[in-house]
């Protein structure tokens, strides 16, 4: 059986959408080939490799990716990972399923660096049970 290929896409492909395809990538067993991109390319915060880390995932070697290496290629789910993403790329040629997952952005938080990487790692979390209750 071929594997289901999942893009996950949001804005910057820096933190939210690269935790997405970390963790997917290692729950699903070889059950899904997994990529993301966004809107625009600029790199995967070092916080998001952190807050993955800490569940044992290393994300150091993703690049973040613009959407438009993407598109004309098939797709199981396609799945925006924040409101501006799902705002500005409604549809994507080539998917079978489009779903909206909406998720603060975590480059957004504020405070020590202990606390941001507390932020990453909540919204990671989320990103996990969502994953679980909707792909695996």
């Amino acid at each position: 059986m071929q594997p289901k290929r999942v893009l996950f896409l949001c804005t910057h492909n820096s933190a939210r959408s690269q935790m997405a395809e970390g963790l997917l990538r290692e729950s699903g067993r070889g059950d899904f080939e997994v990529f993301s991109a966004g809107t625009e390319a600029t790199h995967v915060r070092p916080l998001a490799i952190k807050a993955m880390a800490e569940k044992g995932i290393d994300i150091s070697a993703q690049r973040s990716k613009v959407l438009t290496e993407y598109l004309g290629e098939p797709f199981d789910y396609v799945i925006t990972v924040c409101d501006q993403a799902n705002e500005s790329c409604p549809v994507f040629p080539g998917a079978r399923n489009r779903l909206h997952w909406s998720f603060p952005d975590p480059s957004k938080a504020t405070g020590t660096e202990a606390e941001q990487l507390a932020v990453y790692s909540q919204v990671r979390d989320a990103i996990e049970k969502r994953i679980k209750q909707e792909l695996l």
